[in-house]
């Protein structure tokens, strides 16, 4: 603009770019020797210069998951292939003179030259079959902190992590400004300090791999403690629905799994619980399923000598046989060992108890004929030559004090959507006898009829301490998915489970593994059965209640268990909290403020309750 003939001397307005910088720069920048003062923070960068000769997987992950704010830069530089295999040729003609050398002189072998040499080979092959490239790799690291001496126990805490893992860093002395340029978001590497490293190992500091396990159906497992997500899952989309679930006494085990059960139960799935512990009796009575009590006074009962109705893709012999074959194991862990004679006996005698009723591997339709009981062998035995002994040790389980229990017909049934088997009042040393009993008549009226079902076997330890109730279970594990069956089982005594011959086995016959708090005395087991790193471990021993590690197929991830007020209500087994809900209840009905039938379980009115998501911090798997 002119005026009277002269140029108007009023600045320019300042660029876009320029007013950005003005209004995030901060007021002042102070530059050390070891350290770069921004305002009123402090910030030391410092870079790798060493690698150790192996490089595992996701060796970066604890530097990532540090609750400190770092600033982190990757620089690849590819590396002409050709001026490389020249100076990889030059090293191996050097390495090769000095073993040759050493020959000569009649020195013995040196293993790090043959080695090198072999390594180099290695290297040469694959990058001449563009198997792999060289990058100049540099890997810029800056902390932060509110003095000097914050930022000197930062980098100690950094150091110490990678140094385990050796890998070296150094502060970038006198070079602190361009090593603050070179981790922020521009793309400038100032620093140029920098490493050779091959595709496989540079692709090993590829930080980002903790896995989403959210898909558009299923249920909520919980939140992913790495990223905050949801853990949405189906377990019947893996290649089997079966899980496992390890973690010490009061970590959450048996919460997760009656919170599973409520929420598979709401996409359509029956279950049926074997429950040794009473744990799952209000879970079935406010659902309205139906609860089973097996003990030697119960009313409830089950005739081991029941047979599956033959399917229309198997033939009746195969189905008795099997059955005669599960029915053998069973006898083999009430009566304990036997000779091979025994056996042969024992098994002639079922066959022949089958048939006085009438069951033959012929007959296909057996549904009118009533299944013989443990008093029709015992009466098959004492007139069987060789059979008086196994008819002497079977007579307690038909005229002694354990008849009630195993010489009675079946008068329950899976026609509920929830089905609990309860065997806390069953004697210690029947229960075994027990699960294998209530586990062989699930196993026989689920292979009935074709429907999506879960079978939860907690506290499975105690089958495995007999080698056919085991061998049961395993193949229940095996078989389930042909008859759209789930098995979760659960187990606090991982080293008595790991031992049986069949834990293994069915670990790895489970698609769906959660590990939640472990104790000392297992974690070595749980992390070589899971193969687990040792951040995983460390994590599993620190891990409140409620957390650890659930793994689905190939993928796995930290988790947290949550569920909702409602939730909670039904499915705690908490001691303390349980008191909590009695003593509130009680409270309420001695001052008559609210009728009985209006009580929830923790004595609130439901219709005035706020609802509001809860944790399982104070959960506890100890029965109330």
């Amino acid at each position: 603009m002119f005026k009277n003939g002269a140029k108007n001397k009023q600045e320019e307005p300042k660029s876009a770019i320029e007013t950005l910088r003005d209004i995030i720069a901060p007021s002042a920048v102070e530059v050390g020797s070891n350290y770069i003062k921004i305002g009123s923070k402090y910030a030391k960068t410092m870079f790798v210069f060493t690698y150790p000769k192996y490089l595992t997987v996701n060796w970066l992950a604890p530097l990532i998951n540090m609750d400190q704010p770092l600033d982190i830069s990757f620089f690849i530089h590819p590396y002409p292939t050709e001026k490389v295999m020249r100076d990889l040729l030059k090293q191996l003609t050097t390495v090769s003179a000095e073993m040759m050398e050493r020959e000569e002189k009649g020195l013995v072998r040196d293993p790090v030259l043959e080695a090198a040499y072999q390594n180099i080979e290695d290297l040469r092959d694959k990058l001449q079959t563009a198997e792999e490239k060289m990058f100049k790799f540099g890997l810029y690291i800056t902390i932060y902190g509110d003095s000097p001496r914050k930022l000197d126990q930062l980098e100690n805490e950094l150091r110490a992590i990678l140094e385990s893992r050796m890998v070296y860093i150094k502060p970038a002395l006198y070079q602190q400004k361009e090593g603050f340029t070179s981790t922020l978001p521009i793309g400038y590497d100032e620093l140029l300090i920098h490493n050779e490293l091959n595709t496989s190992p540079l692709s090993s500091t590829f930080p980002f791999v903790s896995f989403d396990l959210t898909s558009d159906k299923g249920i909520l497992y919980g939140i992913n403690r790495h990223n905050s997500s949801l853990i949405l899952f189906d377990r019947f989309s893996l290649e089997n629905a079966n899980s496992v679930i390890f973690a010490k006494s009061g970590s959450g085990k048996s919460y997760f799994t009656k919170l599973e059960v409520l929420r598979c139960m709401m996409m359509g799935v029956d279950v049926i619980v074997i429950d040794p512990e009473n744990e799952y009796q209000f879970l079935a009575e406010t659902v309205g399923g139906s609860f089973f009590k097996i003990s030697l006074t119960s009313e409830h009962h089950i005739n081991p000598f029941d047979v599956p109705i033959t399917g229309e893709d198997e033939s009746s012999s195969d189905v008795l046989r099997n059955t005669i074959i599960n029915l053998t194991a069973l006898l083999r862990v009430m009566l304990g060992d036997m000779t091979p004679e025994e056996e042969s006996v024992l098994d002639s005698a079922i066959t022949e108890t089958y048939l006085s009723r009438d069951i033959t591997q012929d007959r296909r339709d057996i549904s009118d004929i009533t299944p013989p009981l443990m008093t029709d062998l015992k009466t098959i035995l004492s007139s069987m030559e060789g059979g008086e002994s196994l008819s002497i040790r079977l007579q307690r389980y038909t005229e002694g004090i354990y008849s009630g229990f195993l010489n009675q017909y079946t008068n329950v049934n899976l026609d509920n959507q929830l089905v609990v088997f309860n065997i806390r009042d069953m004697e210690e040393q029947l229960r075994p006898v027990a699960m294998f009993i209530v586990l062989n008549y699930i196993w026989t009226e689920v292979r009935k009829n074709l429907k999506k079902r879960m079978l939860v076997v907690d506290e499975a330890w105690w089958m495995m301490q007999h080698d056919d109730s085991a061998a049961f279970l395993f193949s229940i594990a095996k078989r389930a998915r042909k008859y759209y069956l789930g098995l979760t089982t659960i187990t606090q005594d991982v080293g008595d489970f790991i031992a049986s011959p069949y834990g293994k086995p069915i670990v790895t016959n489970s698609s769906i593994q959660l590990l939640l708090r472990q104790s000392p005395a297992s974690i070595d087991v749980v992390q070589s059965t899971f193969n687990l790193t040792d951040e995983e471990k460390f994590l599993l021993l620190e891990s409140t209640v409620g957390e650890g590690l659930f793994f689905a197929g190939n993928k796995h991830v930290a988790i947290k268990i949550i569920a909702s007020y409602t939730e909670d209500q039904i499915i705690t087994s908490d001691p303390e909290q349980l008191l909590r809900i009695e003593k509130a209840k009680e409270e309420l009905l001695q001052t008559n403020e609210l009728p009985k039938s209006s009580l929830n379980r923790d004595g609130q009115n439901p219709e005035i309750q706020i609802q509001q998501g809860t944790d399982i911090e104070e959960e506890s798997d100890d029965t109330a």
